[in-house]
């Protein structure tokens, strides 16, 4: 059974036949030669795909290997073209490893960088983050939704307040494209990131929304998506994200209220069976399928392996932080304290989730968590 969609969703059939087709087309879509020119006639394709879906122009998408690159490059293409005395970033004390890392180390070589702080629930007060965004700064980052707790940032707030300064905006919606609506132009970022595996795309596969003129500096030279991103397109990763954002913005309504209702059921399941839990990001909104819950004295770790001889896959917060001996920073923003941190679970559910999943996650969860809290003592 699984219950880690955050972490990476099960690919769609429409994304598996996309990247599939996509393997007989061996031409580079820079060659001017008919074979050449097949490949490019699928990768423009792909971008209006899309640029459709986020409610951009195909123009405005750059492909990227996923998230951790767009993240990059977004960040350090847009120091490299920052006007004099626009050095300092910004960020959510929530970001996700690709952004925040990424600030911390530019920090340690010289970068200033603000971390605004979250409230208890996991959102970002609009006057604190406004109140950081001085004339010194090149760029804000605030994600759409978080991976770990899946609450929703006030984004469309947060864009307003740097436009009127002056400042250009970050949104990472990796974990926000067909789960929530998103449109670039309501979000109101200048930089917008998506990553295929998400939303039942293949691996190695992401895109960079990048508002039209805004300029940006790429991170290393060739002419490849305009001069932003270098190096030959992965045409397969690129169709079969085209292929999953597509069909995933096309069952958002009726998947949203569907896998909103899972995640009730399980929510409320587990608090009902599990005494001594609580859930992370309860009074703001959330992504439908996602659910954080700490299990006062439950190791996670301990649990998530005896989960696993079960046969039900879940995590314990960021997967790009698995193995990690660090609590999760997300959780000690949110106030929680290094236990508390190590005792929580994330559950996330997907397209692909069903009712049976939910009933047999009650079922197989709750003495699960009394046997290692008792082994635990």
């Amino acid at each position: 059974m699984y219950l880690d969609h955050n972490a990476i969703t099960p690919m769609r059939p429409e994304a598996i036949a996309a990247v599939r087709a996509a393997l007989d087309v061996f031409g580079n879509p820079s060659s001017v030669h008919q074979a050449g020119r097949a490949a490019r006639d699928l990768l423009d394709l792909a971008r209006a795909q899309v640029a459709a879906a986020l409610g951009g122009a195909p123009g405005e998408i750059v492909f990227t290997s996923g998230a951790t690159e767009a993240a990059a490059l977004a960040i350090r293409g847009t120091l490299g073209r920052s006007p004099p005395g626009r050095t300092r970033l910004v960020v959510t004390a929530v970001e996700h490893p690709c952004v925040l890392s990424l600030a911390r180390m530019l920090e340690r070589t010289g970068t200033p960088l603000t971390v605004v702080p979250v409230d208890r629930r996991g959102l970002v007060d609009p006057d604190a983050f406004a109140a950081a965004l001085g004339p010194d700064v090149a760029l804000a980052c605030a994600m759409r939704a978080n991976n770990e707790t899946g609450v929703i940032l006030p984004v469309p707030e947060l864009a307003r307040a740097a436009r009127e300064r002056g400042v250009p905006l970050l949104c990472d919606a990796v974990q926000a494209v067909g789960k929530i609506a998103v449109d670039v132009r309501t979000l109101g970022a200048e930089l917008v990131i998506v990553t295929g595996q998400k939303f039942g795309g293949p691996r190695g596969a992401g895109a960079l929304w990048v508002a039209n003129g805004f300029p940006l500096a790429p991170l290393f030279g060739g002419e490849q998506e305009r001069g932003r991103r270098a190096g030959t397109e992965n045409l397969p990763g690129i169709a079969g994200l085209a292929a999953a954002i597509d069909a995933a913005v096309r069952a958002r309504p009726a998947d949203e209220p569907r896998i909103a209702a899972l995640r009730d059921r399980l929510e409320t399941g587990l608090l009902a069976a599990v005494p001594r839990t609580r859930v992370n990001g309860a009074g703001a909104p959330r992504l439908p399928g996602t659910l954080s819950v700490t299990l006062d004295g439950c190791d996670a770790e301990a649990l998530l392996m005896a989960m696993d001889l079960e046969g039900v896959c879940a995590s314990a917060g960021s997967a790009c932080h698995s193995g990690s001996t660090k609590p999760s920073g997300v959780l000690l923003a949110l106030g929680l304290s290094e236990a508390e941190a190590r005792s929580t679970l994330r559950l996330s559910l997907g397209w692909s989730s069903t009712a049976d999943d939910v009933a047999a996650a009650l079922r197989i969860v709750p003495p699960l968590v009394a046997r290692v809290r008792a082994a635990i003592g």
